[in-house]
C-alpha cells in the first residue's frame, strides 16, 4: 500500500496529535523544510535521527545518449541530493516486508 505524505497531511497530523493550530502547524512545516533546503544549498549535510542523512553530491559530466533518438550527447556535471537511510529505518523496513 502506497501513501503520499503531503504538507497538508503533515499539517493535519500536527494539529490532531499535538494540538497545534492550522496556521502554526503550516508555519512550522514550512520553516522545517526551508532549514533543510538552506543547509543542502550550502552543500551541507542534514541528519535526521532514526530517518537518515541527506547530502549533496557532485556528479561529473559523462557521455550518454538520447533514448528516443539514440543520438549521443554529453550529460553535464551537476549537483544532486542523496539520501542514505539510517540503520533503524532499514531494519524497520526489512522487518515489515517479511
Amino acid at each position: 500500500m502506497s501513501t503520499k505524505i503531503t504538507k497538508k497531511h503533515l499539517r493535519d497530523t500536527l494539529c490532531e496529535k499535538i494540538g497545534l493550530g492550522q496556521e502554526d502547524a503550516h508555519l512550522f512545516i514550512n520553516q522545517f523544510f526551508e532549514e533543510i533546503a538552506a543547509e543542502l544549498e550550502k552543500g551541507g549535510t542534514v541528519k535526521l535521527a532514526g530517518l537518515g542523512t541527506f547530502s549533496v553530491r557532485d556528479k561529473v559530466s559523462r557521455p550518454g545518449r538520447n533514448p528516443r533518438t539514440g543520438e549521443h550527447a554529453e550529460i553535464s556535471a551537476r549537483r544532486v541530493v542523496t539520501f542514505k537511510p539510517s540503520k533503524t529505518l532499514n531494519k524497520s523496513i526489512r522487518e515489515n516486508l517479511g
